[in-house]
């Protein structure tokens, strides 16, 4: 005997499994009602008791469920069914990125630098919207057959500044090979923490293995609050310099340190796949070392002062002496003495040694969010003495306001040495590109590869393909903020009405009914009726309840009445002929008897009521008069013992039908 499937909510259809999470199961599921796949995650059994995993499990489908955007995972429903809790999502045909790496080693460069960008817009909307994911990870990422990256499983996420959370003070949630340093350690996270995760998942993605790793757990953690992690391009030499170095500043310690928003690293990403340089400073580890040579070359001569950064390095040019002469090797080792110490005068000068008044500052916090007056002001009264500014785009930061700073916050400069407030000059813009006309497939791309986020209505249209983009707002061709929403109109196709019914409507009442509901009279056709008053619709084409576009001509069928016969030519016929012939033509015979004197009439129809030849209505009655005749005379005879008398009896018909 087949078991039949499961089904929640007498809606899903499970199909089969697809994968197994940390608290759940994920089946691939078909949604009867709208005929669609769509992904099922149940919450294991056991655990559908333990309020706070259902509550962790209502919070995925509350924090996701308003993500509308083509980079995240849909949530379409949520609900109680099979003794376990259950979340409907967007069934995603394609494998998440842990199953590429696992299958297929290391990503191109550019390839992985796509998904990451892709998967940086995903969370950027996400955090302006207050949601942070906390757990992304190459399995929560997914790539769809037709290379739409989405990012899925806000299991874990939590709304910022909420009061709400399922955790005890201290402890950490997310995945321990992609922890953020301060996720780590119980700290709490923001976006920029969702961005140190992206910096681990680009990591692996391009060279083969996560930067920390461990026997468990809490090493993996460790490693991530206490160690550097080791630049890729030395585990895979393919990596190159430019998307090293937009990883090396994702994986930051100090929060500060990173790029603060993920569109930031977005931008960073799309910079380096377009062959410009990103804003990531390139390490200095990743350049090509010079070769030994026997030309003279150039000795830094560095001092204590220098390896702080408080005096540029004294380049120095030095032969190697001839064979023998001992004088030229003094003679050089003499004039390096003499520019180290020299080096080391100056380095100390700038140090404060030697009576130099410069101070030494730490760049305060606190001036991101600051317009760049006040930020400045307060540089000044703090003894900064060399402060610049450089207008840099934002789509999170006010225009006016700092972004950051150049060094960041905490870092202890001498007072006059460069600081750089990076001024937010608001939103980057970019042009809408022109989509009206395209699937909403391919103006969802080209929207989103320009960087802005297209927001898709439905309307009707009788001149656009369903499916296709009618206008966008702001328009092709218009400026707008990168980062922005595009509202998309997308025509649904002709809007679909159904025929009214209109039998017995008069011609007028009917053309009125039709014109109210935006269909057209299409013209008029004549038919008997037996059951319509002529003057009225009988019928219409389309017929009635039929769905149609708004806008199509529907023809009326009007009555002319009750049908038309003639009264066929019956005289000089017997009964049964004469009756047969009127209702063969639709009518319907009534006979009576009349007197005839001449008995060759006697038996046939003298006359028919209406006469032979008229019109009349389908059904009516024809009288029909019979003739009849009746003998005069009586007829004795005698015999000598009997007297007969015979009376001759009428032989007509009788008088009815």
């Amino acid at each position: 005997m087949t078991e039949s499937p499961t089904v929640f909510s007498d809606r899903y259809e499970i199909v089969n499994h697809i994968a197994r999470g940390g608290m759940a199961q994920v089946y691939l599921a078909r949604d009867l009602l709208l005929d669609r796949p769509v992904a099922l995650k149940a919450l294991f059994p056991e655990l559908s008791v333990d309020q706070s995993f259902v509550e962790r499990f209502r919070r995925e489908a509350k924090a996701a469920a308003n993500l509308t955007h083509p980079n995240i995972v849909s949530i379409y429903d949520w609900g109680q069914g099979a003794n376990t809790y259950f979340i409907v999502m967007e069934y995603v045909d394609g494998p998440t990125l842990s199953a590429m790496l696992r299958e297929n080693g290391p990503l191109v460069p550019e390839h992985a630098a796509s998904i990451a960008a892709s998967v940086a817009a995903g969370l950027d909307f996400a955090h302006r919207r207050g949601v942070i994911h906390r757990d992304v990870k190459p399995g929560n990422v997914l790539v769809d057959s037709r290379g739409q990256v989405k990012v899925a499983d806000f299991g874990i996420a939590r709304a910022v500044g909420t009061s709400e959370d399922l955790t005890q003070t201290g402890s950490v949630m997310g995945t321990a090979t992609y922890f953020s340093p301060e996720q780590a350690q119980g700290y709490p996270v923001d976006a920029r923490s969702d961005v140190y995760s992206l910096g681990v998942v680009l990591y692996e993605a391009v060279a083969g293995r996560a930067p920390f790793t461990g026997d468990s757990p809490v090493s993996i953690a460790y490693k991530h609050v206490k160690e550097a992690p080791i630049p890729p391009s030395q585990v895979k030499r393919s990596v190159p310099a430019a998307l090293e170095a937009i990883i090396m500043k994702a994986l930051a310690k100090n929060p500060a340190d990173r790029y603060q928003t993920a569109e930031q690293m977005r931008s960073d990403l799309l910079r380096y796949a377009s062959g410009q340089r990103p804003l990531a400073p390139v390490l200095a580890s990743t350049g090509v070392l010079p070769m030994a040579s026997a030309e003279p070359t150039l000795t830094q001569a560095r001092t204590a002062a220098n390896t702080t950064g408080l005096l540029p390095a004294t380049a120095v040019e030095t032969t190697p002496p001839r064979n023998g002469s001992r004088a030229g090797l003094y003679t050089a080792m003499a004039l390096l003495l003499v520019l180290i110490a020299v080096g080391g005068y100056l380095g100390g000068r700038k140090a404060g040694l030697f009576g130099s008044s410069v101070k030494t500052l730490a760049v305060p916090s606190g001036l991101a969010g600051q317009t760049a007056q006040a930020a400045q002001s307060e540089l000044s009264a703090q003894g900064f003495t060399n402060v610049k500014q450089t207008p840099v785009t934002s789509s999170s930061v006010k225009k006016g306001s700092v972004v950051s700073t150049s060094p960041p916050s905490g870092t202890s400069i001498l007072a006059n040495a460069l600081l750089t407030l990076n001024v937010s000059s608001g939103p980057q813009q970019v042009s809408v590109p022109n989509v009206v006309g395209k699937s909403v497939a391919a103006a969802d791309s080209a929207l989103t590869a320009a960087g802005l986020h297209p927001h898709n209505t439905t309307a009707f249209s009788t001149t656009v393909n369903k499916g296709d983009v009618i206008s966008t707002s702001p328009a092709g061709g218009a400026p707008a903020s990168k980062g922005s929403a595009v509202d998309v109109t997308v025509s649904g196709g002709a809007q679909q009405i159904a025929v009214p019914p209109l039998v017995n409507y008069s011609q007028a009442v009917a053309g009125e009914t039709l014109a109210t509901l935006g269909l057209k009279l299409g013209g008029q056709t004549s038919e008997s009726s037996q059951t319509v008053p002529a003057g009225e619709v009988t019928r219409t084409s389309p017929p009635a309840g039929t769905e149609v576009p708004v806008g199509t001509a529907i023809t009326l069928y009007v009555s002319t009445g009750p049908p038309q016969v003639t009264v066929p030519d019956v005289n000089g016929d017997s009964r049964s002929p004469a009756k047969a012939a009127i209702k063969a033509a639709g009518l319907t015979p009534s006979f009576s008897v009349v007197p005839v004197s001449n008995p060759a009439q006697d038996g046939l129809v003298q006359s028919e009521s209406p006469p032979a030849g008229t019109s009349v209505t389908s059904g009516s009655s024809v009288d029909v008069a019979i003739g009849s005749y009746t003998a005069s005379a009586t007829t004795s005879t005698t015999s000598p013992s009997t007297t007969t008398t015979t009376t001759t009896v009428p032989s007509g018909p009788g008088t009815t039908g």
